[in-house]
C-alpha cells in the first residue's frame, strides 16, 4: 500500500511506501527519506502538507535557501561541535503562555530537537538540535509552518541589535482610525434619528462601515487568524483560536445583515474589539518592558577568573571585566566563560554543560574553545575572542539537560491550565450561545463573542513567572544568584540545612598556615607552586597564595582526585599533595588539625597545618536557623575543630567529620528518603555530587570560579550571614503567587458570569482582557519589590 504525501526534504508530491518492519514509518519513493508517524498525549504530528508542521512547501523552503550556506549558518550559531548545534532565534510572534508551551515542546514535533527554551521578555527561543539529522534551515521552516516565523538579520546578529517590530503600531493605527469612523457612521442608528436625508443614505453608511471593517479584519486582525490556523493545522488549540472565531463570527454576521438588508450589523463592535485587543497587547508589551526582570545587565555571577597580564602577573577578576584579547588561566575542572583560542596546555574539554553529553574532546593549540566547556586535564591558557555574555551563561545554567526531578509545582499547574483553557472556553461559549438562542436570540451573538474574548489564561500563567523573575533580579543584586525560578519554590520547602566546613563556614582569606617538615629545594617548591596553580580547592588556593613566586612551567601530567589530592609530573620529577594516606604517609592518631601533606618523588616532605577563621555572623546565623531547621555540618576534615564548633554553634547542630564526597551524597539521600527537604551549602567543585543530590544546592563564592551545573545557586561569601533572609523571602514569594492565582481565577469567574448572562458587550470584554494581565503583573512586581527593599 502507498500513500500520496509531500516530502519534507524534496518538497515534491510523491508516493510513500510503508517500511516492512515498522507500520509507523514511511519512505519517500523519490528521495528515499524515511518518516515516522508518532503521537503523544499533547501533540500529534503527521508528515503531510495539510496537517503537519514538518511539511515543507516549496515556497517557504525557498525563502530560506541562504541557510544552506555554511558561513552564514556559522555566524548565527551559538555552539557548533560535531553532532550538536545551538541557536537562539528572535520570534516576534511570541505573546502569551500558549506560545511558550508550544515552543518549549518542539521536541515532540521533531525528535532531532533535544531542547528549546523561551525567553518571553526578549521574544527569543534557544534551540538545541542534532545537526546530523536536522539543519538550521529545517528548524526555521518548522517554526514558520507552526506560526512562529523567526526574524533573521545577519547585521543585527553581528552588532547585537534587536529588530524593532513596528507592525503592531501600524495595525493599531488602522484599527483605531476605522473604529472612530464606524462609530461616527453608526450615530444615526444609535439615536434612531429620523430624517429623509439619513434614511435615504442609510445603505451608503452601512456599506461604508463594511469598507472600513475590511482592513481591520484582513490586516489588523490577521495575526490572530494566522496563529489560529497554523495552530489548528498542527493540531494545537492556542489562545488565538477563540479570539479569531469571535472576530470571524462578528464579521460574517454583520456582512450578511447588510447584504440582505436585515440591519446595520456589528461593525462598531467588530472594529472596537480588534482595536482594544491590539491596544491591550501594545500596553502589555510596554508594561513587560518597563517591569523587565532581565538579570544579565543588572547583576552578575560572583565568579572570579584569573587573568594573565603581559608581564605574566596573575590577578583574579570578575567575569564581566573580561575583554577581547585578554589572556586567561583556566584551571582543572574550571568552566570556560567565553569563546576563546587555546594557546598553551593540554586541553580535554567536557561540553556536557552545553550539550548534555559528557564525552570529553581533546583540543590542540590554536583550536577554538566554546563558552561553557569544562577543562578536565590541568591548566590551560587561552586568548579571549569576545567579551563575556552573561545571558549566555545564564541560559546554559538553566538548560533542561541539568534538570532532574526538582519539579516546579506552579509551572506544571499553569502548563495544564494553558493546554485545557481554550477547550473549556469554547465549550462554555457554545453552551451559552445555544441557551440564548432559545431564550433571546438577539443576545446570542454578543454572548458568544464576549465569552470568547473575556476569558484569558495569561493572567494565571504570568503570576509565577513575574513573581519569580522579579525576585531573581532582586536577589541577584543582593549577590545571591539563582539558577532559575524553580529554585525559589524548592528553597521555600527546605526543612534541613547541611553545611560543608572548609571554604563554606570558614573564611579562606583569614586562614593561617604553618609548615612542619623538611625544607623544600627551589625546584621542589616551584613544582609544588605550579601543581597548586591548577587546583580550585580552597586549601590549594590558600596554600598557593602563601608560597613565594616561581617561574611558571607547563606540567607534563596533572591529575586531581576528588577528596584525596593532586598528583603532577614535570620531566623526571613527581609530586603528590593531599591527605596523608594519598601521599603514602602513616598519619599519627594525635593529629587532629586540618592538614595538607606533600611528598616528592615518593619521599615524604612534610605537612601544612591550617588554622581556620570562621565567617562573620556564623553563630548568630545558626541560632536564627535552629528554630525552624535541622542543622548539620558535614566535613571532609578530621575532628580537630570539633571543640571550637561545639562552643560556637547551637547544641542541636550535628557535627560529622571525615566525610568523603560520596559519604556526603549518601547522607543526603538517606535523609531525603526519610522525608527531608535538604539545602546543601558547599563549594561548587568538591561538593558537586552532594549539591546535585540535594533539593537545593548553594555554592559559596570567594573569588574562585565555582560555577557548576551541579549547584542551584551561587552566594557571595560576603552575604553568607544573610542566608536566613533569602529563605524567608522565598516563602513570601509563594504566598504572593497564591494570592495572584486567586485574583486571576476571581477575574475569570466574574468576567464569565457577566458574559454568559448577556450583560457584557464584546468591546468591553476586549478592554478588560488585557487589564487583567497587566494588573497581575503590576501586583506581583510591586509586592516583590516591597520584599526586596527589606533585604540588606
Amino acid at each position: 500500500m502507498t500513500k500520496h504525501k509531500t516530502c519534507f526534504h524534496c518538497g515534491l508530491n510523491s508516493e510513500f511506501s510503508p517500511i516492512i518492519y515498522d507500520d509507523k514509518s514511511f519512505c519517500c519513493n523519490g528521495c528515499k527519506t524515511v518518516y515516522e508517524i508518532f503521537s503523544t498525549n499533547d501533540l500529534a504530528c503527521y508528515y503531510d502538507l495539510e496537517n503537519a508542521p514538518g511539511a515543507t512547501p516549496k515556497e517557504i523552503e525557498g525563502k530560506y535557501d541562504f541557510l544552506d550556506n555554511d558561513k552564514i549558518v556559522e555566524k548565527l550559531l551559538e555552539f557548533n561541535n560535531e553532532k550538536t548545534q545551538i541557536v537562539t532565534l528572535y520570534i516576534p510572534h511570541i505573546h502569551c503562555s500558549s506560545c511558550i508551551w508550544i515552543l518549549e515542546n518542539l521536541n515532540k514535533l521533531q525528535p532531532s530537537i533535544s531542547a528549546s527554551i523561551v525567553n518571553f521578555g526578549k521574544k527569543t527561543v534557544r534551540v538545541t538540535y542534532n545537526s546530523e539529522t536536522f539543519s538550521l534551515k529545517n528548524l526555521v521552516v518548522l517554526l514558520s509552518n507552526i506560526g512562529y516565523e523567526p526574524y533573521i538579520s545577519l547585521e543585527d546578529y553581528s552588532t547585537g541589535k534587536t529588530q524593532v517590530d513596528r507592525s503592531l503600531i501600524y495595525k493599531l493605527g488602522i484599527a483605531g482610525f476605522a473604529f472612530g469612523n464606524v462609530m461616527f457612521l453608526s450615530f444615526p442608528e444609535y439615536f434612531q434619528v429620523d430624517g429623509f436625508w439619513l434614511e435615504q443614505y442609510k445603505p451608503v453608511f452601512r456599506w461604508l462601515m463594511f469598507a472600513f471593517s475590511l482592513p481591520v479584519v484582513f490586516y489588523s486582525a490577521q495575526e490572530y487568524f494566522i496563529s489560529a490556523y497554523k495552530g489548528l493545522r498542527s493540531k494545537l488549540l492556542n489562545i488565538d483560536v477563540p479570539i479569531a472565531l469571535g472576530i470571524a463570527v462578528l464579521f460574517i454576521r454583520s456582512t450578511a445583515e447588510i447584504i440582505f438588508d436585515l440591519g446595520t450589523g456589528f461593525f462598531d463592535s467588530l472594529t472596537g474589539l480588534v482595536f482594544f485587543l491590539l491596544l491591550g497587547k501594545f500596553f502589555q508589551q510596554k508594561t513587560y518592558a518597563f517591569l523587565s526582570f532581565e538579570r544579565d545587565y543588572k547583576s552578575y555571577f560572583p565568579i572570579g577568573i584569573t587573568r594573565i597580564s603581559q608581564d605574566g602577573e596573575e590577578t583574579s577578576v570578575q567575569v564581566y571585566d573580561i575583554k577581547k584579547g585578554d589572556r586567561l588561566l583556566i584551571r582543572n575542572e574550571e568552566l570556560i566563560p567565553v569563546d576563546c583560542i587555546l594557546i598553551k596546555g593540554n586541553a580535554r574539554i567536557d561540553y556536557s554543560f552545553v550539550t548534555g553529553e559528557s564525552e570529553a574532546v581533546s583540543k590542540q593549540s590554536g583550536d577554538k574553545l566554546f563558552a561553557g566547556g569544562k577543562q578536565l586535564s590541568g591548566i590551560i591558557e587561552v586568548d579571549v575572542l569576545k567579551s563575556i555574555e552573561q545571558s549566555y551563561l545564564t541560559q546554559l545554567w538553566s538548560n533542561d539537560v541539568f534538570k532532574t526531578d526538582k519539579e516546579n509545582t506552579f509551572t506544571s499547574l499553569t502548563n495544564n491550565i494553558s493546554k485545557r483553557f481554550t477547550i473549556a472556553i469554547l465549550s462554555i461559549a457554545i453552551v451559552a450561545t445555544l441557551y440564548w438562542l432559545v431564550i433571546d436570540a438577539s443576545k446570542a451573538l454578543n454572548v458568544f463573542t464576549a465569552v470568547l474574548i473575556i476569558a484569558c489564561p495569561c493572567a494565571i500563567a504570568l503570576s509565577a513567572p513575574f513573581t519569580y523573575g522579579n525576585l531573581l533580579r532582586i536577589l541577584g543584586k543582593k549577590k545571591f544568584y539563582l539558577k532559575n525560578a524553580s529554585v525559589i519554590e524548592n528553597l521555600a520547602k527546605v526543612n534541613t540545612i547541611i553545611f560543608d566546613k572548609t571554604g563554606t563556614i570558614t573564611a579562606n582569606k583569614k586562614t593561617t598556615i604553618s609548615y612542619d617538615g623538611e625544607t623544600f629545594s627551589t625546584h621542589e617548591e616551584a613544582l609544588l607552586k605550579n601543581t597548586l596553580r591548577g587546583s580550585n580547592h580552597p586549601l590549594s588556593r590558600a596554600l598557593y597564595n602563601l608560597l613565594d613566586k616561581h617561574d611558571i612551567f607547563t606540567l607534563d601530567d596533572y591529575q586531581e582526585y576528588l577528596g584525596k589530592g593532586i598528583e603532577a609530573k614535570y620531566k623526571s620529577d613527581e609530586i603528590k599533595v593531599g591527605s596523608a594516606r594519598f601521599v603514602g604517609y602513616n598519619l599519627e592518631a594525635s593529629t587532629l588539625n586540618t592538614t595538607v601533606h606533600v611528598s616528592s618523588n615518593n619521599t615524604y616532605k612534610g605537612k601544612f597545618t591550617f588554622y581556620n577563621a570562621y565567617r562573620k555572623g556564623l553563630s548568630k546565623l545558626f541560632n536564627i536557623l535552629k528554630k525552624d531547621y535541622d542543622l548539620v555540618i558535614l566535613s571532609g576534615d578530621n575532628e580537630g575543630e570539633k571543640n571550637n564548633l561545639t562552643k560556637l554553634l547551637p547544641s542541636k547542630t550535628k557535627l560529622l567529620f571525615n566525610q568523603k564526597p560520596e559519604d556526603k551524597l549518601d547522607y543526603i539521600k538517606y535523609h531525603q528518603s526519610e522525608g527531608a527537604n535538604v539545602l546543601m551549602i558547599g563549594d561548587g567543585l568538591n561538593d558537586a555530587g552532594a549539591l546535585a543530590q540535594s533539593n537545593v544546592g548553594i555554592a559559596i563564592s570567594e573569588n574562585v570560579n565555582v560555577f557548576s551545573p551541579a549547584c542551584d545557586a551561587i552566594l557571595d561569601a560576603s552575604k553568607f550571614n544573610q542566608l536566613h533572609h533569602y529563605i524567608k523571602i522565598s516563602k513570601s514569594a509563594i504566598k504572593i503567587i497564591k494570592w495572584s492565582f486567586a485574583l486571576s481565577f476571581l477575574y475569570n469567574i466574574i468576567g464569565l458570569y457577566f458574559a454568559v448572562t448577556g450583560q457584557l458587550a464584546p468591546v468591553v470584554a476586549a478592554i478588560l482582557m488585557p487589564i487583567s494581565s497587566i494588573s497581575i503583573v503590576v501586583f506581583t512586581t510591586t509586592t516583590t519589590n516591597y520584599l526586596g527593599r527589606h533585604l540588606k
